[in-house]
């Protein structure tokens, strides 16, 4: 909780300076009490809740059975009069106890300075704060926007250029990544090859009058979420049915989630009118290369590809060594059915992906000590499917286990919990959840999101995949281009080898132009498949054989090629690498963030409640202002000589030289995130205020830049700082 972050800096201020301390932790503790309040006052669980408010409501209906069966039979008014006395009692009973299972719902999840608010109303302020401050906007605004697209404004653009300056340094320069950037549009045939033309879909359905169209699961989704949270009569097998649902929603088939609609009786949320059954809708914007037309493509709907094609030269830029990891940084494009959700589902956004790649047979990473005892919470595929709640687990753990498939991919959730944690991101609402079975590709080994809680619920922000060697493999056998890697062997080695030998001669008769790309191709066959052929040849003595990069079928006769296995000495082993992947959703960590970093606070007067962004300094859109205390020569003088030194060092900062009060020029960039203000009210020396104890140092001009330096890039902390200069205190009403 943001309260408590906050104590441990006023509690140092005692010493430094007792009676505006003292002020202080009456300040900052009492939300910290209100925060405790809110958690004590759901003590009981929801299920024994529920299990309560069906016996009182079961009460009632019995109750109301006998005034009715004492009605009928005409007993005596006082007799009927205290049945109804009960009855009344009853229904009381239930009232109460269904708004406390309601209040418990509703808060089940919140966390924070959020907590004492509903999400809906704590996102809102969020919201109202993020679009007045002009971090985002709606693109277009003018023109009424376009649902799912956003503008960054200068406090969001220097928070997401810091957020991608951090990535940069924690993943590309410590893991000494090659960077590539990659066009954003991207030929038919290489999203073909990668499965994205024919199998990047979210199944839809439509207003079966309108034609207005919907995620089929986010419908499902929010049927089950508001069940559980508006209804307090569910039974708790029904309660376990709907969580279960919640849990599976990933993998449900266009089959199993049409049944899902028509069983609970979902309508189109507008029109309350009957829907479609769901149908794969393709989410990649379509374009053309040139003007003619002829040659289609898309815009990436990621960044992954432009690595996978490039493999072949970056590794031997790489002189030839595995492992070795790529790193692209840049926009993508979904055509989202029904985007929502701010920031978190939009139709332009940025990626940050990585493409590590490995020797399938050597998976450990010689850093993974450096992450082994990091403890958080990990959703493991068992938890889910049998309803428990994530676990705080030790990484080294967890990969021993197997829970988490190999050391390398356990290396890198390691190090993406450190990354979202540094940036601000509450360590208590992250959590690495495990794919389901059914919910991961086939291809892949082992698949993982780092998720952050937020007043929407659990956002994925970042996937951590195991895609073994598909993406080379499928890219190798569209292109005819071999992506793959060679290991020497210290000894030659005798090895029993597949030999496939075209008959060039006949295959030129045969096909003529086409050739050489069947010939490529036969020459690429895995020896599974090539055995097949063999089998078929000598049985029938001809066989169909598909050419992917003539994109059709021919037929081969047994003297068109020589598919045999010989003991052969080899020197070396070609390989095709495996890829761990973690993919990074720049706009959806900085919308958590956001949350995360957001809360209210009185004013001095306590008329009004403040809205404060606690940013770390590593990612404050500025890193301090500059406040002459008056309009006055020769401080706004010195503000100006402060500027350049803080230029000098390249601290971003903002001079403020309007005659507003000082109180009001420092809640303005509290609502920045601002971490540190400089308020000049002598030409020798300043004050340095910090935002979240609002403690001031005393220090002189020239050291100024300097101390904002080591604060703001971690040199030193502000607990650090205070002992070395003097407390400044200020009677001022505004501060």
């Amino acid at each position: 909780m943001i309260a408590l972050r906050q104590t441990n800096s006023v509690f140092k201020c005692i010493i430094r300076s007792s009676s505006p301390a003292l002020g202080e932790i009456q300040r900052y503790l009492s939300p910290i009490f209100v925060v405790a309040r809110f958690y004590s006052a759901g003590v009981m669980e929801v299920e024994a809740l529920r299990k309560l408010v069906m016996e009182k409501q079961s009460a009632v209906d019995k109750q109301g059975d006998a005034v009715r069966a004492l009605k009928a039979a005409k007993v005596a008014k006082e007799d009927i009069d205290k049945a109804v006395t009960s009855l009344i009692n009853l229904k009381l009973d239930l009232k109460s106890a269904s708004k406390e299972l309601q209040a418990k719902i509703s808060d089940e999840g919140d966390s924070g300075e959020g907590a004492a608010l509903s999400k809906e109303a704590f996102r809102q302020a969020v919201n109202n704060t993020l679009e007045r401050r002009l971090f985002y906007i709606p693109s277009f605004k003018i023109y009424r926007g376009v649902a799912g697209l956003y503008d960054y404004g200068p406090p969001g653009c220097a928070v997401k250029a810091n957020v991608i300056a951090y990535w940069r340094q924690h993943f590309v320069l410590e893991e000494n990544m090659l960077e590539v950037d990659c066009p954003c549009v991207t030929p038919e045939e290489v999203l073909k090859a990668s499965g994205h033309v024919d199998k990047f879909t979210d199944l839809m359905v439509k207003d079966e009058k309108t034609g207005m169209c919907y995620r089929a699961d986010h419908l499902l989704k929010d049927y089950c979420k508001e069940k559980l949270e508006k209804d307090p009569l569910l039974s708790v097998e029904k309660v376990n049915e709907l969580k279960q649902v919640l849990a599976v929603l990933d993998e449900l088939s266009a089959e199993a989630l049409g049944t899902k609609i028509k069983e609970y009786g979902i309508t189109a949320p507008d029109t309350k009118n009957p829907l479609s059954d769901p149908y794969p809708f393709n989410l990649m914007f379509a374009t053309s290369i040139g003007p003619s037309g002829s040659s289609p493509g898309y815009m990436r709907p990621e960044t992954a590809q432009g690595i996978f094609v490039n493999f072949k030269d970056l590794y031997y830029y790489n002189g030839n060594k595995l492992p070795f990891a790529a790193a692209q940084i840049g926009q993508a494009f979904r055509n989202e059915i029904s985007p929502r959700q701010g920031l978190l589902r939009v139709r332009e956004f940025t990626l940050a992906e990585i493409e590590h790649f490995v020797n399938p047979d050597d998976k450990s990473h010689s850093k993974f000590q450096n992450v082994a005892n990091l403890e958080f919470l990990i959703y493991s595929r068992e938890e889910q499917m049998t309803l428990k709640p994530p676990v705080k687990i030790r990484l080294g753990d967890a990969v021993a286990k197997g829970t988490i498939n190999n050391e390398t991919l356990g290396y890198f959730i390691g190090r993406t919990y450190l990354f979202l944690t540094t940036l601000g991101i509450d360590k208590d609402r992250l959590r690495f959840r495990q794919h389901l079975q059914n919910e991961m590709a086939h291809y892949a080994c082992d698949c993982w999101d780092a998720e952050i809680e937020c007043s929407y619920g659990w956002i994925e922000c970042v996937g951590l995949a195991d895609r073994s060697a598909y993406d080379l493999k499928a890219h190798t056998e569209k292109s005819g281009v071999p992506l793959v890697a060679h290991e020497t062997y210290p000894e030659p080695r005798e090895v029993e080898k597949l030999v496939i030998t075209p008959a060039k001669r006949e295959l030129g008769l045969a096909f003529k132009k086409n050739q050489k790309m069947i010939v490529e191709s036969l020459e690429a066959m895995d020896e599974v498949e090539a055995l097949e052929l063999k089998a078929r040849l000598e049985s029938e003595g001809k066989a169909p054989f598909e050419v992917c990069t003539l994109g059709q079928t021919v037929t081969l006769t047994k003297d068109m090629v020589s598919i045999s296995k010989e003991l052969k000495k080899e020197h070396q082993r070609v390989f095709t690498p495996s890829v761990i992947e973690p993919s990074f959703g720049i706009g959806r960590i900085i919308y958590c963030l956001f949350e995360h970093c957001f809360y209210t606070r009185p004013s001095k007067a306590g008329d009004e409640q403040c809205s404060v962004f606690c940013f770390p300094p590593l990612v404050a859109p500025i890193k301090c202002t500059v406040f002459p205390l008056v309009q006055n020569e020769k401080y706004e003088a010195t503000a100006r000589f402060i500027s350049k030194s803080l230029t000098a060092v390249g601290i971003s900062h903002k001079i403020d030289i309007t005659g507003t009060s000082i109180g009001k020029r420092y809640a303005r960039t509290d609502e920045l995130g601002v971490p540190f203000a400089i308020t000049v009210d002598f030409e020798s020396s300043v004050t340095i205020r910090e935002r979240e104890s609002k403690v001031q140092i005393r220090v002189s001009v020239d050291e100024v830049a300097s101390v904002v330096k080591e604060v703001t890039e971690g040199q030193s902390t502000w607990e650090d700082v205070l002992w070395r200069y003097p407390t400044h205190t200020t009677n001022s009403v505004d501060e």
